[in-house]
């Protein structure tokens, strides 16, 4: 599959968002109860497929040198790659900042909680006593995609 990695200039809530959740709530990753077209904080990216509909996204939100980060693949295309393809590209983007490590905090009531936090363990990330999953940055990656 072909995807491409889109900043988002100005991003807002918006209807593809909260598709790409399905039935996560925004406010289990700290969202709030959004407004279409509210502005949102931090660093947003959006995935597309070949033909352009969006299928995943990832937030970044960079504070004293390290970023959490959020990773959301539509659920039609969960098992596909999206999620690998959306971490690997935060990860390059915090490269490109210098950041020192990405981390994310998965909620004890996320009803996927044990599979995110296994996923993030396969791929380098490692438990802290506060309850983060953190991966070392590394040095040098250039951001990809569009």
């Amino acid at each position: 599959m072909t995807w491409q990695w889109i900043a988002e200039q100005d991003p807002r809530w918006d209807q593809d968002k909260a598709a790409a959740l399905g039935d996560l709530p925004p406010t289990l990753f700290g969202l709030g109860h959004p407004e279409v077209g509210r502005p949102l904080g931090d660093a947003w990216w959006r995935v597309e497929d070949g033909d352009g509909a969006p299928v995943g996204y990832g937030r970044l939100d960079d504070t004293w040198g390290d970023a959490e980060i959020l990773i959301i693949a539509a659920p039609g295309v969960r098992g596909t790659g999206v999620g690998v393809f959306v971490l690997e590209n935060l990860e390059r983007e915090a490269a490109a900042r210098q950041l020192n490590y990405v981390y994310n905090v998965v909620p004890t009531r996320h009803p996927y909680g044990e599979s995110v936090r296994s996923w993030l363990t396969s791929r380098g990330f490692s438990a802290t006593e506060v309850g983060e999953l953190r991966k070392k940055v590394a040095s040098g990656a250039a951001p990809g995609g569009a």
